[in-house]
């Protein structure tokens, strides 16, 4: 029995945990995209766009991204890790090595988190329907600038994946490279978008806003399946 002068410590159930903090967090990176959606379609965020825009291109010559040709190859073989195509081939492996695993929840939810992610994409590019820059990349483009496709679905799959090799069974220093990692790798396709002149900062940005908006979503709802889940197999069995 406690005394009056050292109460019992407050314990807060693991369930609001995983409800609350999650939730606070999302709120406030699609609160952050809300207003810097606002922004752009009002077209006050044009001018500092550009200028970030020509910081990456040769002085007199916005055609020309600077730096030689190989940095310029290099930069769009980094750009191909935030590509439908090779972004849907990860996924499909990791799906793939979670079912052998006899993991399914865990393939559901990284097949669900990728569908849902490309899904929210592709409605708010054809809502906004943003030019392109009219800066002359390396890249061909088929789509609408805000947000970034590439930005948004790499920060839905690697972080996901980030947070799945971050399960319990991973140490501390495991749980910081996987998701230094993850957040890496998004960073650097993001980077990469704006060298190559096919979208502008405010695209990229929203991107990131909104995938690690969805990848925390489903991450927080996977977690209370888990939790929820291993609350069920504990009640006992009733005959």
């Amino acid at each position: 029995m406690s005394s009056p002068g050292n109460p019992l410590p407050l314990r807060v159930p693991a369930s609001l945990v995983w409800r609350v903090v999650p939730a606070l967090l999302v709120a406030v990176l699609l609160v952050i995209f809300g207003l810097l959606a606002d922004e752009v379609v009002e077209g006050d965020t044009l001018s500092f766009d550009r200028s970030i825009l020509l910081l990456f291109r040769v002085p007199g010559n916005p055609a020309d991204p600077i730096g030689p040709a190989w940095v310029e190859e290099a930069v769009r073989d980094i750009t191909a890790l935030g590509s439908v195509a090779i972004l849907t081939l990860i996924t499909t492996l990791v799906v793939v090595q979670l079912l052998l695993l006899k993991r399914r929840h865990t393939a559901v939810y990284m097949l669900s988190a990728v569908v849902g992610g490309s899904i929210i994409s592709t409605v708010l590019k054809l809502l906004f329907d943003r030019p392109r820059p009219d800066l002359e990349g390396v890249a061909r483009v088929f789509t609408a600038s805000f947000p970034s496709g590439h930005a948004t679905l790499s920060a839905v799959v690697y972080l996901t994946i980030g947070a799945i090799l971050a399960g319990d069974r991973a140490t501390a220093g495991q749980r910081a490279f996987y998701l230094i990692a993850a957040a890496s790798l998004t960073f650097i396709v993001g980077i990469s978008r704006l060298y190559l002149g096919v979208h502008y900062p405010t695209d990229v940005l929203a991107g990131w806003l909104l995938g690690s908006a969805w990848a925390l979503l489903c991450w927080s709802a996977q977690q209370l399946f888990v939790l929820n889940d291993a609350r069920a197999s504990e009640r006992p069995s009733q005959v």
